[in-house]
């Protein structure tokens, strides 16, 4: 059996999509709802056709996280359950330290006492910081933390890597996500929100359904062609599959730790991507220029040559893609803000 932490969330619950088609089949979802919802598993249901075997439980509570252990036995762990808001992060520093940290080192201590050899955590490329250099490789430098948020990724990394160096038959990857984006082509789920989103497309779909006013895009001034800033956008789809490849390539790996970038390999603007949703889903959207948000990365986009030589990924959607599942996502979408 797998557990897969936090499947009731976004990333998570289109992974359990991807391990059911690549016949991975017996698995566990733990989830405590912080930052999703139990419906996700009746929309789960009705895709795989199936239900989903999971349990409500708080990983960050030690003997909660330990007796899941007792009850269950895994294989292995994709573990996504951590809270992702930087904004929230810098508000709620010790929120994100004890859910994000503390979930982890529980899981690992398990992995330890109960001699479970594989483990896929969900990292990010916040981890970079701004990078002086175009495209960001594994290779490329971390850069100090901007929020707490991008700290909990950086030390969940080097967490797993010292406790590799420790139990000798752990084998673990940690995938570095640059901006995931979209939802599931059936439209039955895709980015639970819970209050006001700070990703850009959903925040398109929210003004294209009418839940908020209008989109302020920050700035128009950086050196880029259209001013906006550029960010590599991948769909979530995309991801999910790489996460089930990557559990695959535990088996195969010489080392016991390894790191791959998840991205498209190329940047879109701000701007850019607001024109393909109006194009894709022929709506018009309301939107202004403002002034730059203070923390932004001009721009950042992904080599993910490593994901493609050692996994055999290769990201299958685009921009078009990942806006027009989007729209559609917020049509069915339960979400109010």
């Amino acid at each position: 059996m797998i557990l897969v932490s936090g499947g009731a969330g976004y990333i998570g619950s289109h992974t359990i999509i991807a391990l059911n088609e690549m016949g991975y089949k017996d698995v566990l979802s733990v989830d405590n709802f912080m930052n999703s919802d139990p419906e996700s598993y009746r929309r789960l249901e009705q895709i795989i056709g199936r239900s989903v075997e999971h349990i409500e439980c708080d990983l960050a509570d030690r003997e909660a996280c330990l007796k899941l252990f007792d009850d269950f036995e895994f294989e292995g762990i994709i573990h996504f359950a951590a809270l992702k808001s930087v904004p929230e992060s810098v508000e709620m520093p010790n929120l994100y330290f004890r859910n994000n940290l503390n979930s982890l080192n529980n899981l690992l201590e398990a992995c330890q006492w109960h001699e479970i050899n594989r483990f896929i955590f969900s990292s990010s490329c916040t981890v970079y910081g701004s990078p002086d250099k175009l495209p960001v490789s594994e290779e490329s430098p971390l850069a100090k933390a901007e929020s707490p948020y991008g700290l909990t990724k950086q030390m969940g990394e080097m967490m797993i890597e010292n406790i590799c160096h420790i139990q000798a038959d752990l084998k673990a990857i940690s995938l570095r996500y640059f901006n995931p984006a979209g939802a599931h082509q059936s439209g039955l789920i895709g980015e639970t929100i819970t209050g006001r989103p700070s990703s850009l497309v959903p925040i398109l779909a929210q003004q294209a359904a009418g839940l908020r006013e209008k989109v302020v895009v920050f700035g128009d001034d950086y050196s880029t062609p259209d001013g906006s800033c550029i960010r590599d956008y991948i769909h979530v789809s995309d991801i999910a599959e790489a996460h089930v490849l990557a559990y695959a390539h535990l088996t195969e790996m010489k080392e016991n730790y390894e790191v791959f970038n998840l991205g498209s390999g190329f940047g879109n603007s701000t701007l850019e991507v607001l024109a393909a949703f109006e194009r894709e889903n022929k709506v018009k959207l309301n939107y202004e220029v403002g002034a730059r948000r203070s923390g932004d990365v001009e721009r950042i986009y992904a080599s993910n040559q490593k994901a493609k030589d050692q996994l055999a990924w290769n990201p299958k959607k685009d921009l078009g893609d990942i806006v027009s599942s989007a729209w559609k996502w917020q049509r069915n979408s339960p979400d109010k803000i």
